[in-house]
């Protein structure tokens, strides 16, 4: 199989143009086809030699795959099925919304943590992605020239798969690259806390923590990243940078009935967060099959919405979008493409 080019960044793109006897600049020329015009072949590089174009394809694709299916909700949101270079499997919902445009992306086919909550956790880690397969989503999304924002709130922990994840903001977020601002990426993770600080030196991009209880034994019965990397850590790891400029810091909590939104919860959430500049998004729970939670009704999520915001925590309920295709929050799954029958 051919070596895909998307998804290198400058300085591997370097090293190839010397090791086939280009000048330098041809890796910026390069990196303009790939992450400018996002050709789907080297032989569209047309300001490079022929006999360099040749010699790359002789082992190099561009590296771009388009997505094999696409299902759509009635409210537009999207959600496509990719097959990464190593076989497996990934979805990516795309939700358009007015003038705003997201892509939920993948870093993981599945996932190893394990939240009780989420139907990716249950299918397990099959392939943390190389950087290919994670650009790859944006790069071949038929959409693409309509996006205005992405979030790593897909299938996979980013932070598991730090290294490519990384790599992917960089060429996201580099002159060289996407030029993108970084204003318009977030990353969530459920609290790998040896990861978050390079993560917070290296990039600029916002920041969402799954929290869903400040309790540590009740969040370790839906997370067992809890027993790991306790959420109290995470929360000491944020209070050392200052977020008053452009990077956002805010906090995901799916609310489970009866469960984590009780008044008691609600001062351990206001201990817990104290010292950090954030807000919380609260996230209706969706169901999955064999799951004992339970969403609260719209006017309890608003109470506590409520609540927590009189305590003075900057608090807002995130919208559900394409629950009927199975793309809202903690639905995404390729099981059934994984375990054929």
């Amino acid at each position: 199989m051919q070596k895909p080019l998307y998804g290198m960044n400058l300085a591997q793109l370097e090293a190839l143009a010397a090791r086939t006897g280009l000048p330098r600049f041809a890796a910026r020329q390069i990196a303009r086809w790939l992450y400018v015009k996002h050709i789907d072949c080297i032989e569209k590089m047309t300001d490079l030699p022929a006999a360099a174009r040749a010699s790359l394809a002789a082992e190099y694709a561009a590296g771009l795959t388009p997505p094999e299916r696409v299902s759509v909700s009635t409210d537009g949101t999207k959600k496509y099925l990719f097959r990464t270079r190593g076989g497996h499997f990934v979805e990516s919902a795309y939700i358009p919304d007015g003038d705003r445009a997201t892509l939920c992306v993948s870093s993981q086919a599945g996932c190893r943590m394990g939240c009780r909550f989420c139907a990716t956790g249950r299918q397990g880690l099959r392939q943390s992605l190389p950087t290919n397969d994670i650009l790859n989503q944006i790069g071949s999304l038929p959409e693409r020239e309509k996006l205005t924002n992405l979030v790593f709130m897909g299938m996979g922990e980013p932070l598991d798969n730090a290294d490519n994840v990384l790599g992917a903001l960089e060429i996201l977020t580099a002159p060289w690259g996407f030029a993108w601002s970084p204003t318009r990426i977030t990353l969530s993770t459920a609290g790998v806390a040896p990861e978050l600080p390079r993560f917070l030196e290296t990039t600029k991009v916002h920041l969402a923590v799954s929290l869903h209880n400040p309790f540590p034994e009740e969040r370790a019965a839906i997370m067992p990243v809890e027993r790991a990397w306790p959420i109290a850590d995470v929360a000491d790891i944020l209070r050392r940078y200052d977020f008053s400029h452009q990077r956002r810091v805010s906090f995901e909590y799916i609310v489970l009935s009866g469960m984590n939104d009780t008044p008691r919860h609600i001062r351990a959430l206001c201990r817990l967060l104290d010292g950090i500049r954030c807000r919380i998004n609260l996230i209706r729970f969706h169901r999955i099959p064999g799951s004992p939670y339970f969403s609260p009704d719209p006017e309890a999520m608003i109470r506590f919405r409520d609540a927590l915001t009189a305590k003075g925590l900057q608090t807002t309920i995130r919208a559900s979008r394409g629950e009927d295709i199975q793309a809202a929050c903690g639905l995404l799954s390729t099981t059934e493409k994984e375990n054929p029958s």
